[in-house]
């Protein structure tokens, strides 16, 4: 059997909160696993018409005390998207900030509410600069 790509867990720290942010990334809740026993819960997501689970949040009920202090350390989530000023517009009226912009109509990152990192790129072509991207300045890390 081929290798093959199954899903990127995060671990959060606010369910809800997390979970709103990547609905407004366009990931829907497909199936969410609550485990008493062991004091977590997984929400299982997928990007909107895709059929796959490829995102899967992890809360810890009792917190991350006593996990790796490395725990969370990986590269970025990348997401495809149809407009990508669209969607930076969308994130920062909602308060997010687009760490880089995308100055150059293809690629731009923002942070999660858990600090991980999120990759936008620009389905098809890139787009034209546009004001404010083009001039934006970047924040932060990304």
């Amino acid at each position: 059997m081929a290798t093959q790509y199954l899903h990127t867990m995060v671990r959060v720290l606010d369910l809800e909160k997390s979970q709103a942010f990547y609905e407004m990334l366009g990931f829907v809740e497909d199936r969410r696993w609550v485990n008493d026993k062991a004091r977590f819960t997984n929400v299982h997501m997928r990007a909107e018409g895709d059929d796959r689970d490829t995102l899967e949040l992890t809360y810890n009920w009792d917190g991350d005390d006593g996990l790796p202090s490395d725990s969370r350390h990986f590269g970025h989530i990348a997401i495809r998207v149809d407009d990508i000023y669209g969607m930076c517009q969308k994130l920062m009226d909602a308060g997010v900030t687009i760490n880089r912009p995308p100055h150059d109509g293809h690629m731009a990152f923002v942070r999660s509410p858990d600090n991980v990192s999120i990759e936008l790129l620009q389905h098809g072509d890139h787009l034209a600069p546009q004001e404010p991207w083009a001039s934006m300045e970047n924040t932060g890390h990304w």
